[in-house]
């Protein structure tokens, strides 16, 4: 199916949109021109996580020499990791850092992970030193064949990369997934130097993008299809304000040309409620505002062609065949199978058609949204996919650990699912002045069976569910194996325990992913 394009420019608070009758050509480059392109030329890399080991990498393959610089003293230098003993031009230095080395750099490498008050990264930008993020450095060398779906947002965003890669690969077409998610992008940038110039690795990258990726405007990085799924609080200690954070994610949108696709959301996103501790029964949805004021002052001057997530012109999942049926006991869906649809008109530019979900396995009413997303995204690449081929794979599509992940149903008949992912009610603290935010799920928690809090928030979390009227038993619990016992005593058949904190992991575990492979591990009683 081809795209045709159309045009939408931010002028006012109203959106505009115009229809340009020229017929664009795509233009080709030549792929992987810069090889040893920063030969005699000093790149220094700040932050030695996986993003900053790939660029340092990818700078060496370049022709530089690297200066690799981290706070943390316990690292493994460079010079001792079998991956870089064989080049002689690094030197690592952990700890303290004198900022005088940085006149040396010709180009210095942000990875995610550092803050841009850290190092003196802030008034080196200003001062004019090239200084960039790990995902331009990277997209500097990648081919411009090679198509680049972008997905951002605060939530949702692994799930819909995932499965955007998982339909592209079924169908054949040689993919990179990566980016915040997985393998760093500099990864994807390496294999240009192991392959003839006219034959790219692959044809598309789909890249999840943090807004820590971001926070330095890329200059590279320009995607065919960009999508900001929702806009939530979070990340706040680092952005400092909503402003900020809507400003950053839409830095996506500024590198886009007229024949591109941006995805926004409209009105309103679709957000677990159960985001707190252990929740004894299946949770339901609820719905939370998707910060679209912020996002339409955050793409003022922006040009592109524009798609709605929920609405049309864009995509719009109907789901009126669900029916919940609620019981003191348990929760019973009845959905009608054959009624499950995902309809995509965009008439401006040649779209309508349809997508059938019916086959899916991914559970919740969530991941229909996450696989019409990543559908119409595939179809905005215009690379010769249409929905017909795309229905074909929606019965192979699996999301990624730890969001939603059925774990196993035990001998009791009782469902354990690891939502361990759910990490960032914890941002809402800024939503109403004193108030953390915790209280919009009052109502919808009032629907299961029990609320179990745990960790360093678990008392504050406790407390605002109790004062704002939950009416379902509220156990605090030592830590997470405290909180799985109150579970098993308090389920019934039927029911589902699933552990979706709500909070990042700053106590018990060292992230989510330690935290979600403890509570998969203590699901089955030893």
């Amino acid at each position: 199916m081809k795209l045709k394009s159309f045009y939408y420019k931010y002028e006012t608070a109203t959106l505009h949109f115009i229809h340009s009758g020229k017929k664009t050509k795509l233009r080709t480059f030549p792929s992987c021109t810069l090889k040893q392109d920063l030969q005699g030329q000093s790149v220094a890399v700040i932050g030695l996580g996986k993003s900053g080991r790939a660029a340092a990498k990818l700078a060496l393959a370049r022709g530089a020499s690297v200066l690799a610089i981290d706070q943390n003293q316990n690292l493994r230098p460079l010079e001792k990791d079998p991956l870089f003993e064989r080049h002689s031009g690094v030197r690592t230095i952990l700890g303290q850092f004198d900022e005088e080395l940085f006149k040396d750099a010709h180009v210095v490498v942000v990875s995610p992970g550092v803050p841009l008050e850290n190092y003196g990264l802030s008034c080196l930008l200003q001062s004019g030193k090239r200084v960039m993020s790990e995902l331009d450095f990277a997209a500097e060398v990648i081919s411009r064949s090679i198509k680049i779906l972008a997905v951002t947002g605060t939530n949702g965003k692994s799930t819909v990369v995932t499965f955007a890669g998982q339909m592209l690969n079924y169908l054949g077409i040689d993919t990179f997934v990566g980016g915040n998610l997985g393998k760093p992008l500099s990864e994807a940038a390496l294999q240009c130097f192991t392959l003839p110039s006219s034959k790219p690795k692959f044809q598309v990258a789909v890249v999840e993008v943090s807004s820590y990726q971001i926070e330095i405007p890329n200059k590279y990085f320009c995607p065919s299809v960009t999508v900001i799924l929702n806009l939530t609080p979070d990340h706040l200690e680092r952005h400092k304000t909503m402003r900020n954070y809507a400003l950053t994610k839409c830095r996506l949108l500024s590198h886009m040309a007229n024949t591109k696709l941006g995805l926004l959301p409209l009105g309103k996103a679709l957000s677990l409620a159960g985001k707190i501790g252990v929740v004894c029964v299946l949770t339901t949805e609820h719905i939370f505002p998707s910060g679209n004021q912020l996002l339409n002052e955050a793409i003022k001057g922006h040009e592109f062609n524009v798609a709605w997530i929920g609405a049309f012109p864009g995509v719009k999942v109907r789901n009126n065949y669900l029916t919940m049926f609620v019981k003191k006991l348990n929760i019973l869906e009845k959905i009608d199978m054959e009624a499950k649809t995902a309809s995509f008109e965009v008439p401006e530019i040649g779209i309508q058609s349809q997508l059938q979900l019916s086959t899916m396995k991914a559970m919740g009413i969530h991941n229909y949204h996450n696989a019409a997303v990543a559908a119409l995204s595939i179809l905005g690449l215009d690379i010769g996919v249409d929905a017909e081929a795309l229905n074909s794979t929606i019965e192979i599509l699996r999301a990624p650990p730890h969001r939603m992940q059925i774990v196993h149903k035990d001998i009791c008949g009782v469902t354990w699912i690891d939502d361990s992912k759910a990490t960032n009610v914890e941002a809402a603290y800024v939503l109403n002045g004193d108030s953390n935010g915790f209280e919009q799920l009052v109502e919808p928690l009032n629907n299961h069976r029990c609320v179990i809090t745990f960790g360093s928030s678990g008392l504050m979390i406790h407390k605002t569910l109790v004062d704002n009227g939950l009416s379902i038993p509220c156990i605090g619990a030592a830590n997470l194996k405290d909180a799985i016992s109150h579970a098993r005593k308090m389920a019934k058949h039927g029911d589902a325990i699933v552990l979706s904190p709500g909070c990042a992991s700053f106590d018990e575990f060292k992230n989510f992913e330690q935290r979600g492979m403890v509570f998969q591990e203590l699901a089955f009683p030893s």
